[in-house]
């Protein structure tokens, strides 16, 4: 994780960019009927509401497990069942998008698209609660990781 992170300046309307593309993957998702489709805009509909916490938080990671993994151990609003949705759903992705001989499960598919809205949602409330004290106090613990 330390070589994946970088502290950026937080950044509010950036966090509200990156909702507003978790709110259009979302859309697309429900007009999918293609299902690689529908399961890379799931994923991206909840990577998109976990990147825009992070912006929220100033926290620049490019490498998606990396930022899976910030959010078990920085993000505490998150319960492990979120982070095991999240990851699953990047195997899932990482899956359909790169190989076609690995097959994902139906029920990953419907879990996945049962749980982007819901997951856009948490992002969303976690949004509003984030402030000065909190942003201060992740970056502090990252700082401690990256430097």
């Amino acid at each position: 994780m330390k070589n994946g992170i970088e502290l950026v300046e937080p950044n509010a309307n950036l966090a509200k960019a990156y909702v507003k593309k978790a709110e259009e993957s979302l859309e697309v998702m429900r007009s999918m009927e293609n299902r690689d489709w529908k399961i890379s805009t799931a994923y991206y509909t909840m990577y998109f509401s976990l990147y825009a916490v992070l912006m929220r938080f100033g926290i620049k990671c490019e490498i998606h497990s990396c930022s899976i993994e910030f959010m078990k151990r920085f993000l505490s609003d998150f319960n492990e069942e979120e982070c095991r949705l999240l990851e699953d759903s990047l195997k899932a992705r990482v899956d359909t998008q790169y190989y076609v001989s690995r097959k994902v499960p139906d029920r990953v598919c419907e879990m996945m698209v049962r749980e982007a809205p819901g997951f856009l949602v948490k992002c969303k409330s976690v949004l509003l609660k984030i402030d000065e004290r909190k942003i201060k106090e992740i970056r502090k613990q990252v700082r401690e990781i990256v430097e």
